[in-house]
């Protein structure tokens, strides 16, 4: 009997890691996202699926320490001055929010025939948007660290301490007997109480106790103690906060701040960030798990009804109040379909409604199954926004447009490259006209005493108006491979006594930029490469000037390599390349021995065939 017991156990793990794995790289490659698939897969193995898990409240209640360490490694990031500096945002924004969508998902409720305080509960537990689903969605499109990425995160963190004076506010809307009416509202003061405690204490121990633990702990230089410390602080951090009566995310999250100026910062995240990915993984896989269809097959009509009108609703306070504070449309419209779900929060606030009597079990599997929806839609929506709405088109408010330049050398892009080849032509007195289409970087340069004009390299009338017909080279500097051979081959075919000298990505684009006409140019890592190479060679002990000979015979075959893919194709002139198979190679005696010149050839064949345009890179 033990042994089948464990052998169940081991299915459902297998299908609980396999439904991730599967699920996840479909939708992705659907475009519809990550968490979209794991709250899928979640459905299909769930006790209203292919039952393979019978009680998806145990996995919910696991996972749900995915979303604490979330938080913490959030608070990891969040130095104190930073959320100083962020102050308005968090407690202007986030509480106007908060309090607007509040309002008008509470006057949805008793709109519709529902008493004061359940109607307050769900509206409230609905604004409480999904911190998981909203931080991952900006972090996989590399937001986090921009402005209106700064701004959901203040929102997001305002909501997340929201469930505080929330709880609060359940208890006291709680119905209490006549007979126990002191002692219950005794009993509410204490609890309030006993939370501030809690934060009051685990903000000590931040400050002036775990530091001082993991300079001990490095010390023994047990790595697994180290891990398993970090463990302590964010688990036990949020059980402090949980047996107090105040929510785990919370615990977390404080604790990270308090380490987030700690010298073990990174140490702590690069140890708790693996356990992060895979709970939180489940917690998503948890949540499609609850959604019981039972429920929604008897209220289709009415949870259909709640879903659309409490995220209409609420993306329209959270429109209000964005263009209120003088966001953009875009921002402001973005900002609404991506914050319009509930959260995980609300599954906490709704548990705490029906335990005091406020809720019913019915109505809590109800609104539970309106959040769950609400979050499988918000990867939908924003899909459909992506493709209903424009690209968001730059301001040149301040910038200046190429016109009339006289710049005796044009650069074209002023990127990284383009900001070091400004350097010694500057120094030596070269007068020198800049041109570049990204505003964010033109500002920025300004800064540090650049001149830079916006416009675009590929388009004639921008060269002709940036003075490229009158330089005495052009120098194309920008980092995307193929803008870089359109405007050299508008150059060459506009101006072709101009020279133009053009910093190539790859090998593949060098052969194109030749053969588009450019009179010089050069792989950006190349040179560098060399220079690395050489460094390395005098580290071990080679005499300079032997160092010196071989840089040079990598240069010469490396060029005559070129010459001959400029005949014939990427694969032309692999003799020039020195692999690093021995010869002879140990081969079965079932196949004849090949030489090292043919098994590099093999190689060089199989990497193309299964990289594509990653071989033309060598």
């Amino acid at each position: 009997m033990a042994a089948d017991a464990t052998g169940n156990e081991l299915v459902q793990v297998v299908a609980l890691l396999a439904a991730g794995v599967v699920s996840v790289p479909l939708f992705k490659r659907l475009g519809l996202g990550s968490i979209l698939g794991y709250l899928s897969a979640g459905i299909v193995i769930g006790p209203f699926g292919l039952a393979v898990f019978s009680e998806a409240e145990t996995i919910l209640h696991v996972a749900e320490l995915g979303v604490v360490m979330f938080l913490f490694i959030i608070g990891l990031e969040m130095q104190p001055s930073r959320l100083w500096g962020l102050r308005r945002e968090i407690f202007g924004l986030g509480a106007l929010q908060v309090a607007i969508c509040a309002l008008l998902l509470t006057a949805v409720g008793i709109a519709t025939g529902f008493p004061i305080s359940q109607s307050f509960v769900a509206g409230a537990g609905f604004v409480l948007t999904s911190t998981a689903i909203v931080m991952q969605l900006l972090e996989e499109r590399g937001e986090l660290g921009t402005p209106k990425g700064q701004r959901m995160v203040s929102i997001l963190l305002l909501e997340d301490l929201a469930i505080v004076p929330l709880l609060a506010l359940v208890a006291f809307l709680a119905p209490v007997a006549p007979t126990d009416q002191g002692s219950g509202w005794a009993q509410r003061f204490t609890d309030i109480g006993i939370g501030v405690g809690a934060i009051v204490g685990l903000v000590f121990a931040g400050r002036y106790l775990l530091n001082p633990l993991f300079r001990v702990l490095a010390d023994s230089r047990a790595r697994e103690v180290m891990t398993a410390a970090a463990l302590l602080v964010v688990l036990g951090s949020a059980l402090a906060m949980q047996l107090s009566g105040l929510s785990m995310a919370m615990g977390a999250f404080l604790a990270g701040v308090l380490l987030s100026e700690s010298t073990f910062r990174h140490q702590l995240e690069a140890d708790v960030e693996p356990f992060r990915g895979i709970l939180l993984g489940m917690f998503f896989i948890a949540v499609g798990m609850s959604l019981d269809l039972g429920v929604v097959a008897a209220n289709w009509q009415m949870i259909a009804a709640y879903v659309l009108v409490y995220m209409a609703m609420k993306a329209l306070g959270i429109y209000v109040v964005a263009r209120f504070l003088h966001s953009g449309h875009r921002e402001a419209l973005e900002r609404a379909v991506v914050m319009a779900q509930g959260g995980e929060f609300a599954f906490v606030l709704y548990s705490s409604a029906l335990a005091v009597g406020i809720l019913d079990g019915e109505a809590n599997a109800i609104l539970t199954a309106i959040i769950i929806i609400s979050m499988v839609l918000t990867p939908l929506a924003i899909a459909v926004l992506r493709r209903i709405t424009p690209r968001d088109e730059q301001s040149l408010e301040g910038v200046d447009v190429a016109a009339e330049l006289s710049g005796s050398v044009l650069i074209i892009g002023f990127g990284r490259f383009g900001q070091i080849v400004s350097q010694p032509l500057l120094l030596r007195g070269v007068d020198v006209s800049i041109i570049d289409n990204d505003v964010e970087m033109i500002q920025a340069a300004a800064d540090f005493g650049f001149k830079i004009y916006y416009g675009d390299g590929t388009r004639l009338d921008i060269l002709h108006a940036a003075g490229a017909g009158r330089a005495r080279a052009v120098l194309i500097c920008v980092d995307k491979e193929d803008v870089a051979v359109r405007i050299a081959e508008r150059m060459k075919a506009e101006f072709p006594l101009v020279p133009v000298l053009a910093r190539a990505y790859d090998r593949g684009t060098a052969i194109q930029l030749i053969r588009a006409g450019v009179d010089y140019q050069l792989r950006e890592t190349f040179e560098s490469a060399l220079l690395f190479g050489g460094a390395t060679l005098r580290k071990l002990g080679e005499d300079p000037d032997d160092v010196a000979e071989v840089i040079e015979d990598v240069r010469t075959r490396d060029a005559a390599r070129l010459d001959m893919q400029i005949a014939g194709d990427i694969q032309s002139g692999s003799d020039y390349l020195q692999g690093n198979i021995p010869e002879p190679v140990p081969t079965p005696l079932t196949q004849p021995r090949r030489s090292a010149k043919a098994l590099n050839d093999e190689a060089a064949d199989a990497l193309s065939k299964k990289t594509g345009e990653k071989a033309e890179r060598i």
